[in-house]
């Protein structure tokens, strides 16, 4: 549960809009994301919550120079992280904004001031970031409020997977969810291996959704229909708006398109069932079945040439040309007639 809001594999997908740093330290933009995400028909919007400080050091030297082929490759990550990050005291007041419009709100703590923060500020949920993973004395930490949890699983081993698990159950969480997520800003398509999904479930017995970075929207409709139930993807006003995320951030009405993609997705997944539908009864009449295709006399064998299987539906059942075709018409039968056993002597 978060809230009052059920998520798991019998619930509709809730989906996230992650804000991040799409707000561009506008606080007005933040709030006008929020009602965007709200009109999208997001259920929630993420937030994170650090200090430049509280992720890194100030620092030049080669480590901390980020390279690799990414948008942001020459910057320094305290250069990054301090671009990105969202003031906390913004937070409380896009919660109220949140609130007031009826839209869940929490957010990515990155460290042990930041969770105690989050609690304060009265989320429902926390988030842990593919990145901290292998922290689990943060872990711990969320662990500990005894709220539910998320965790993303970006370049993490099945092992590690599994110790983060059990690190959040011993400290006190008793509702966690897994995101499959693949940490490259964009992600390549070929690389979001939704397969991962079942298999985790199957793994851990825990509900899984997807955090994606993907160009586009149709992955999370993938993903849904291989049994997520929690979507999260980045959302900004406007791509034009050059801030960290923007490039891979889906513009408004991406994301509703998304939604709506998603929601298709639920609705067609259905349960199992056989045997025609409420839509489909009226296409039964367009069945094949057996008529009488020539003017047949009583007395008459039926042949090849008097019986076909053709539509509509209305005769018997062609399985059963082979026993006609022994046997006599028990009366005059006209061209056109549906035939039926009266009619067999």
């Amino acid at each position: 549960m978060i809230g009052d809001r059920s998520v798991g594999p019998h619930s509709p997908a809730y989906i996230v809009a992650e804000m991040s740093a799409n707000h561009n330290n506008d606080f007005e933009q933040a709030e006008e994301l929020i009602r965007l995400a709200k009109e999208c028909g997001a259920d929630a919007v993420k937030l994170q919550t650090y200090k430049p400080s509280t992720l890194t050091i100030k620092s030049t030297k080669g480590p901390f120079i980020i390279s690799g082929g990414t948008k942001w490759d020459g910057r320094t990550l305290f250069d990054l992280y301090e671009e990105g990050c969202m003031p906390w005291e913004w937070q409380p007041r896009l919660k109220k904004t949140a609130d007031d419009i009826g839209i869940d709100l929490f957010s990515t703590a990155y460290d042990k001031s930041s969770v105690e923060f989050l609690d304060r500020m009265g989320v429902d949920v926390h988030k842990v970031a593919s990145f901290e993973i292998v922290d689990l004395q943060l872990i711990e930490k969320m662990a500990e409020t005894g709220k539910p949890l998320l965790i993303s699983t970006g370049m993490a081993s099945k092992k590690e997977i599994s110790e983060a698990v059990s690190c959040a159950g011993k400290a006190g969480a008793e509702e966690i969810a897994l995101l499959k997520c693949t940490s490259a800003y964009p992600s390549p398509v070929e690389e979001t291996n939704l397969r991962t999904i079942p298999d985790m479930r199957r793994s851990f017995g825990l509900p899984v959704g997807l955090s994606d970075h993907t160009m586009g929207i149709h992955v999370p409709s993938a993903a849904v229909a291989l049994g997520a139930c929690i979507v999260e993807k980045h959302m900004t006003t406007s791509r034009k708006l050059k801030g960290p995320d923007s490039h891979f951030s889906l513009e408004p009405k991406e994301f509703k398109r998304m939604v709506e993609g998603v929601r298709t997705a639920e609705a067609s997944l259905g349960k199992v069932s056989y045997g025609p539908t409420e839509a489909e009864k009226n296409s039964l009449a367009f069945r094949r079945s057996l008529f009488v295709v020539r003017n047949v006399k009583a007395g008459e064998r039926f042949t090849e040439t008097n019986v076909r299987s053709i539509r509509p539906g209305t005769g018997l059942a062609p399985g059963h040309l082979s026993d006609v075709l022994r046997r006599k018409a028990s009366r005059d039968i006209e061209r056109g007639t549906p035939l039926d056993w009266s009619m067999v002597d």
